[in-house]
C-alpha cells in the first residue's frame, strides 16, 4: 500500500494531467475564445476564494447576527453552498467525451442547422472579454445542441438546476463545467454565494450561457425575462476598468421537442403529478424505441433542430451610449435598468429563434381548423406565408426547389403524431391535439401581426 501511494499513484496523476494539459494546449490553438485560467483553477481554490471573499464575510456576519447563531456554523453553511455551486471543470472530459457526445446525440435525432446572423461580430470580440450567450429555453435538449455547436468556438458553462442533481450524472456536469443553482431559493445567504460565484466567473471572462427565461416554456412561447443572472453579472461592473461583458442573443427551435406532451400537460391544473417510476419507465422505453428505428425514420420523426447566434452586445459600448453605469446606481434603479437591458436581449433572441416547418404548419392547420383541406392547399397557404415572413425578416431558411419536400415531410410528421387527422386525402387539426399545435405554433408566434 505504501508503494501505491509513494510511486503509483504520483505517476499515475502525473500521466492523467499531461493528457489535460495537451488537451487543453490543442483546443485553445483552434478555440475563438481561449479556456480562461478561471476555469482550469482547482475546485478548492476557489472555494476558498469564495468563502473568504468581501462580500461573502459581510454576509456571514449579517447572519449570524440575524439569527444568533456562531460564525462557524454559518461558515460551514457557506462552505456546503459553494461546494455544491462550483464546477469541476476538466477540458478533457469536455472536448474528448462531452463534444462527442453531444454531437451524436444531436445528430442522432435531428438535422441540425446552425445560422450566425453576424460571424464576423463574433470573431471581431475583443480578446479577454466574458462572452454570454443569451437564449430561449425550448427543451433539455438545448443543453447538448448549443454545447456542441459552439465546441469549436470555447468551452460554455451553464447554470444547471435541481433536476440534475443526481448521481453520476451530477458529476459529469461539473465536470463538463456546469454549476447547480436553487432556482427558487430565498435563502438571501444562499443567494450573496450565487451572486458572488457569478461575478469573479463573469470577471475572469468565464464564457458562460443563460436561458433568460429562467425555465422551460410550457405553452411554446417566449416567456418574460428573469433579471437574476443579468443582475449578478452587472451590479458590480465597472464599464471603464472591468473587462467588457458582450451578450451574444441565441435562438433554438425544433420541429419535435422531445419533452413537448409532459410540457403541455402541466398547462392543465388537474393533471396528477407524474411518479419518478413512470418517468424513468417511459424515458427508458422512449430510448429503446430510438434505438430500433432506422435513420430515416429518425428524420421524420424529429426533423430539424436549429439555432441562429444573433448579434453581440456590448455592454461597453451599451453602458457608454445609454450612459449607465450600473455599479453606480441603487438596487431599484439598478433593477429598473437590469430589466430595460433583459426585454432588449429577449427581442434579439426573438427576432432569431429559427422560423421551421412543423411551426408553420401547425399555426396553419390552427388558423383552419374548422376546414378540411388537402395537402396540396396547406403547402400553397405555407409557401404564401413564408414569402410574408421573409419580407418581415423572419430567419426562415427554405431553399426554394426543397420547400415542397421540406413541408411534405413536415405534414407526414404531424399525422404521424395524430396532431392532424386525415380523411378521404383531406386533412384539419384533431381536436384532441390542439394543445399541441399550439405549443408548436407558438414558438413563431412574435412573427404574428
Amino acid at each position: 500500500m505504501l508503494a501505491l501511494k509513494l510511486f503509483l499513484w504520483p505517476g499515475v496523476r502525473w500521466y492523467l494531467r499531461r493528457r489535460v494539459n495537451r488537451v487543453i494546449e490543442e483546443v485553445n490553438t483552434r478555440l475563438q475564445i481561449e479556456i480562461r485560467p478561471f476555469q482550469l483553477t482547482r475546485k478548492q481554490a476557489l472555494v476558498d476564494q469564495l468563502l473568504f471573499d468581501d462580500k461573502v464575510v459581510a454576509a456571514i456576519k449579517d447572519y449570524a447576527l440575524e439569527h444568533q447563531i456562531p460564525k462557524e456554523m454559518v461558515q460551514a453553511k457557506v462552505l456546503r453552498y459553494a461546494n455544491e455551486i462550483i464546477p469541476s471543470f476538466n477540458a478533457y472530459l469536455y472536448f474528448r467525451f462531452g463534444y462527442w457526445l453531444s454531437k451524436s446525440i444531436a445528430r442522432l435525432l435531428y438535422r441540425v442547422r446552425v445560422g450566425f446572423f453576424d460571424d464576423d461580430g463574433l470573431k471581431k470580440i475583443p480578446a479577454g472579454s466574458s462572452v454570454v450567450f443569451v437564449m430561449n429555453h425550448r427543451s433539455n435538449m438545448d443543453y447538448i445542441l448549443v454545447s456542441f455547436l459552439v465546441a469549436e468556438k470555447t468551452a460554455l458553462s451553464y447554470a444547471v438546476g435541481e433536476w440534475a442533481r443526481i448521481w453520476p450524472l451530477q458529476s459529469l456536469l461539473k465536470s463538463m463545467g456546469a454549476f447547480f443553482v436553487r432556482r427558487n431559493s430565498g435563502n438571501p445567504l444562499y443567494r450573496k454565494v450565487l451572486e458572488r460565484y457569478i461575478h469573479l466567473a463573469t470577471r475572469a471572462g468565464v464564457c458562460q450561457a443563460v436561458f433568460l427565461e429562467g425555465g422551460l416554456t410550457r405553452d411554446g412561447k417566449l416567456r418574460e425575462p428573469k433579471q437574476g443572472f443579468l443582475d449578478y453579472m452587472l451590479r458590480d461592473y465597472h464599464s471603464d476598468i472591468d473587462p467588457d461583458v458582450v451578450f451574444v442573443p441565441v435562438g433554438i427551435n425544433y420541429d419535435r421537442v422531445v419533452e413537448d406532451v409532459s410540457l403541455t400537460r402541466k398547462l392543465d391544473p388537474a393533471a396528477s403529478k407524474r411518479s419518478r417510476w413512470f418517468v424513468l419507465k417511459t424515458t427508458l422505453k422512449f430510448a429503446f424505441k430510438m434505438l430500433l428505428m432506422s435513420r430515416r425514420k429518425r428524420w421524420l420523426r424529429f426533423g430539424y433542430a436549429s439555432v441562429n447566434f444573433g448579434r453581440p452586445l456590448s455592454m461597453r459600448q451599451y453602458s457608454e451610449r445609454e450612459k449607465i453605469e450600473f455599479s453606480q446606481l441603487d438596487q431599484s434603479s439598478r433593477f429598473d435598468q437590469v430589466g430595460k437591458l433583459s426585454h432588449r436581449l429577449m427581442k434579439e433572441i426573438a427576432n432569431v429563434v429559427p422560423v421551421l416547418p412543423v411551426a408553420l404548419m401547425s399555426q396553419l392547420v390552427l388558423e383552419h381548423q374548422s376546414k378540411w383541406l388537402s395537402a396540396l392547399e396547406l403547402k400553397t397557404l405555407a409557401l404564401t406565408r413564408i414569402e410574408q415572413l421573409l419580407s418581415k425578416g423572419a430567419p426562415i431558411k427554405l431553399a426554394a426547389n426543397a420547400s415542397e419536400g421540406i413541408l411534405s415531410v413536415a405534414l407526414t410528421m404531424l399525422l404521424g403524431r395524430g396532431f392532424i387527422e386525415s380523411r378521404d386525402n383531406l386533412m384539419r387539426a384533431n381536436p384532441d391535439a390542439l394543445n399541441l399545435l399550439r405549443y408548436y405554433a407558438n414558438s413563431i408566434a412574435q412573427w404574428d401581426d
